[in-house]
């Protein structure tokens, strides 16, 4: 599994390194979108407007792309597995595209 990750926003960076923290089995590869050398499958400005991930081949994003991260994590799996599932995924993605409209004020109160 891959992670597509803005470095620097400080809320990403909070978040990446929690995961880093949780993911003890190193299932997941974690990409800078920022660095001069990342390997990004679509545009750099796409991937740093949403959250991106890639499992087992698909490219996923927003919530979907969290849920699958928490999957990785045998800790986060069962929220993974939950936020997946059809009838819970839209609100999952709803919450996620409200966050996306806080993000700004909420990455400059963590500046």
């Amino acid at each position: 599994m891959t992670v597509w990750f803005d470095s620097a926003c400080p809320l990403c960076q909070r978040e990446i390194a929690l995961m880093r923290r949780l993911d003890r089995r190193g299932a997941i590869h974690f990409v800078d979108v920022c660095a001069p050398d990342a390997d990004c499958p679509i545009d750099r400005a796409d991937l740093l407007t949403r959250f991106h991930a890639q499992e087992n081949g698909r490219l996923l994003s927003g919530a979907a792309a969290f849920a699958a991260m928490w999957r990785a994590i045998p800790l986060l799996r069962p929220l993974g597995l939950l936020a997946d599932w059809p009838p819970i995924s839209p609100a999952f993605e709803a919450a996620y595209r409200g966050f996306l409209r806080l993000r700004p004020s909420l990455q400059r109160l963590f500046k």
